[in-house]
């Protein structure tokens, strides 16, 4: 496993750009972040990325697993929100002084941001008026976690390229993650053969098939909004948020889906992220 210094490294590049998305896509005007290190037996958050506060009293603050709604996240490990950050009875209040007080934050959200199966981060979105934070922002908040979290593994391949193992009895999830981390090693390879041999084996252990006319690692030609309802199927989105949030009907999302899944030669929505992704298409 990569040790804390590294990932938090990798994080700490690639976050700042990301935070701003994060605040463009969502509307929260207050955006934060950290990384997080083990101390003892524990995950401790570091907060170290700031956005429209209104001083530097979140930075550098620290967080503890199960402590506030961050920690509530890391523990957790799914995004948490609430629409009134004092009075709810769900977290702790460690740091209210700082929270409440100093930066007078009202509505939250904690997303955890997730490194190769471990919670390694957590990025906030704030309001300061008391109104709630929707699903739409939410679902908006995991493309973003999801993408710092790629990035941060791409530059941590690049400087050591790790081992690939698939557990004998994975559960779907960790065979998506360890699909994903393969798939970021076939991209970091610069052997042409080897990296020929590497997505004949993704493809296989991924149940995706060769396109005919098509040969193993060329990039299938998706749109850009058969990419987008891909990145919103990533995070969970139903066809109704995905159609809410790109502005368009279900059956039009059903039909960028439909076409996706033919172009990635794959049979359902879950098969089609991890070929796009295998791609580097999402």
């Amino acid at each position: 496993m990569q040790d804390d210094d590294a990932v938090a490294r990798a994080l700490d590049r690639v976050m700042p750009r990301r935070l701003h998305e994060l605040s463009a896509t969502t509307g929260l005007p207050v955006v934060f972040g950290g990384t997080t290190r083990t101390v003892g037996d524990e995950q401790q958050l570091s907060i170290n990325q700031l956005i429209g506060t209104f001083g530097d009293s979140l930075r550098l603050l620290s967080v503890l697993t199960g402590r506030g709604l961050g920690g509530a996240a890391m523990a957790r490990r799914i995004p948490c929100r609430v629409s009134d950050y004092a009075s709810t009875p769900g977290i702790t209040h460690d740091y209210d002084h700082v929270v409440v007080e100093h930066e007078r934050l009202a509505s939250i959200l904690a997303y955890p941001i997730v490194v190769r199966g471990a919670v390694r981060g957590v990025m906030y979105g704030a309001m300061r008026e008391h109104r709630p934070i929707g699903d739409v922002a939410v679902r908006n908040a995991g493309i973003v976690a999801a993408t710092i979290a790629r990035d941060a593994t791409t530059l941590l391949d690049q400087h050591a390229p790790p081992a690939v193992a698939f557990p004998a009895a994975a559960d779907a999830g960790s065979r998506t993650d360890a699909l994903l981390e393969l798939a970021a090693l076939i991209e970091s390879t610069g052997d042409p053969e080897l990296r020929e041999r590497l997505r004949r084996i993704h493809a296989g252990l991924a149940g995706v098939r060769p396109t005919a006319g098509r040969t193993v690692g060329e990039t299938p030609a998706l749109s850009p909004r058969e990419i987008e309802a891909l990145r919103h199927v990533a995070v969970g989105a139903t066809n109704a948020e995905i159609a809410a949030q790109l502005g368009i009907t279900v059956g039009t999302v059903k039909a960028y889906l439909h076409s996706a899944m033919r172009k990635l030669d794959t049979q359902n929505r879950a098969r089609a992220v991890i070929a796009a992704r295998a791609a580097g298409l999402i």
